[in-house]
């Protein structure tokens, strides 16, 4: 009885204890806020009475790190997602070439940022900023001096009034808006193109596609030029690789590659080859535009489905070569089927059915294919599917 007590004890003043670090880290942002002009109201309003979230659990868990780059592309470069870009381009069409004339950037490029980002403003996050921020900044974590950082710029776009409080929500590391800004670069970045005097990231498409802009005009963008494009290796290939290091086509012409479809290489600009999943995968010469797309989310996949959906956006094709495995990734069509016949198996899928791959739907997977004899990873693929589909 004593050592549950004392155990009891232990887990109350452990509790007190990081409650009271969390009291006194954001009264130490409070001070440091004041000190660069945020005034008392918004710091009071922001940050009285908040307590940490779950933030932290997330660390570490993107899924362009985690996840098989097939199953990446399947679900953010399908045929869905494309016809979409294309509508909401012919429906944005100004404002998108508008800011293409401005910043030099490919206005396709700037849809396709838009559909990965928040499916054209569909998906936001739904994740007060400040809370956020505040737990990741006040928590032990290696990135915490970084999220530091964020949460006083976040303070400062309060402040500033290009923000309510009430709508400064978003991911759960702190990034915001139709295209995701992360606060220091919306105050380094954004800008008011619809000319309201407000640089509105959230309900301003114009000005979200021009932030975006003018972030990948910083990151290097050249006008005019292919993000890149896919190329077929010759047989054996055993030459040079890695998207970093650009080299003219001449000298990747020299070395056997030709474009997917077999035509010669032609025209100006470096090119640096991606190979995507080895030399038996998809393979790209991608230029400083890739680059640009990386420094927006320092991923390869997630630098490769911007390329892919621009590409689809203007009515090009998807991917030639195939992915070098025996069960690639679904679409979100077909996820949402998953989704659907695995609640009606009695799983709990975490919530409404919409092609998301969340924790509970990745569980329920899990679980279906111990069940039925597969390897229980969690994807969903399309021997899954098949699987669902045959009723086992």
């Amino acid at each position: 009885m004593k050592s549950g007590i004392l155990a009891l004890s232990l887990v109350l003043a452990l509790g007190q204890t990081a409650s009271a670090d969390f009291g006194s880290c954001k009264q130490h942002i409070k001070a440091q806020a004041a000190a660069e002009g945020v005034s008392q109201a918004i710091l009071s309003r922001a940050l009285d009475g908040l307590q940490p979230n779950d933030a932290v659990s997330f660390l570490g868990a993107q899924p362009e790190f985690s996840t098989p780059i097939w199953d990446y592309i399947a679900g953010l470069v399908d045929d869905e997602r494309a016809r979409d870009g294309r509508q909401r381009f012919a429906e944005y069409r100004q404002a998108a070439l508008a800011a293409q004339h401005r910043f030099g950037v490919d206005a396709p490029a700037l849809i396709a940022v838009w559909g990965v980002e928040s499916d054209f403003g569909r998906s936001f996050g739904g994740r007060p900023i400040i809370q956020s921020l505040t737990t990741l900044a006040c928590s032990p974590n290696r990135r915490s001096g970084y999220f530091h950082g964020e949460l006083l710029a976040a303070l400062e776009i309060l402040d500033h009034g290009d923000v309510k409080l009430e709508e400064f929500n978003g991911s759960w590391a702190g990034a915001f808006g139709n295209t995701q800004f992360m606060p220091s670069t919306f105050l380094r970045l954004a800008v008011d193109a619809d000319g309201d005097g407000k640089r509105d990231v959230i309900n301003s498409v114009p000005d979200a596609l021009a932030s975006t802009a003018n972030f990948l005009h910083h990151a290097g963008w050249v006008a005019g030029l292919p993000w890149g494009f896919e190329v077929r290796l010759p047989a054996g290939y055993r030459g040079p690789s890695g998207w970093r290091g650009k080299r003219p086509l001449s000298f990747w012409a020299a070395h056997g590659l030709a474009h997917v479809d077999g035509a010669p290489l032609s025209g100006g600009g470096a090119y640096g080859l991606f190979l995507t999943s080895g030399p038996t995968g998809p393979a790209f010469l991608v230029s400083r535009n890739f680059d640009a797309f990386y420094s927006y989310n320092a991923a390869e996949s997630y630098a490769l489905a911007l390329g892919l959906l621009s590409d689809r956006i203007k009515g090009g094709h998807g991917l030639v070569t195939p992915w070098p495995t025996d069960d690639p990734g679904i679409p979100r069509v077909e996820r949402r089927e998953v989704q659907t016949m695995l609640a009606q198996r009695g799983y709990d899928i975490g919530g409404k059915i919409d092609g998301v791959m969340g924790t509970k739907t990745r569980e329920a997977i899990a679980d279906y294919q111990r069940r039925i004899g597969m390897r229980p990873n969690g994807r969903a693929s399309v021997k899954l599917l098949a699987a669902l589909r045959a009723g086992k």
